[in-house]
């Protein structure tokens, strides 16, 4: 008998075994990806501390007329603005499980363009 795995239970496990690598310190914070269907969420994180530093998300943002994608890099412009005045310069970047292009490709290249380094 196989036993499927739906694609979140997938992604949730591809996150787990990237977390045993990837961990956010007070000088370098995780910046954490969440995508669902219609929103995309980003938090800037001390895993020492088990704090959140900045957090963002397209619901915060109401972009009017604009793709999900074109969402996603004003949530990683912002991130990149609310890192920069809580004087973080540097993150590691966690992907959260799902593949590096679309939405989280957008988000990461957003936050480089607003001066986030990682």
């Amino acid at each position: 008998m196989i036993i499927k795995k739906d694609k979140n239970q997938a992604r949730l496990v591809r996150h787990k075994r990237v977390r045993r690598k990837v961990s956010g310190t007070s000088t370098c914070p995780r910046l954490n990806v969440y995508r669902s269907l219609n929103e995309i969420y980003a938090q800037i994180i001390d895993d020492t501390k088990g704090t959140t530093l900045a957090a963002a998300s397209s619901k915060d943002i109401k972009a009017e007329k604009q793709t999900k994608t074109q969402q996603a890099a004003l949530v990683g412009k912002t991130i990149a603005e609310k890192a920069i005045k809580a004087g973080i310069q540097e993150v590691v970047f966690d992907r959260g499980g799902y593949v590096y292009t679309g939405r989280v490709k957008a988000l990461a290249d957003g936050a480089r363009e607003a001066g986030l380094k990682f």
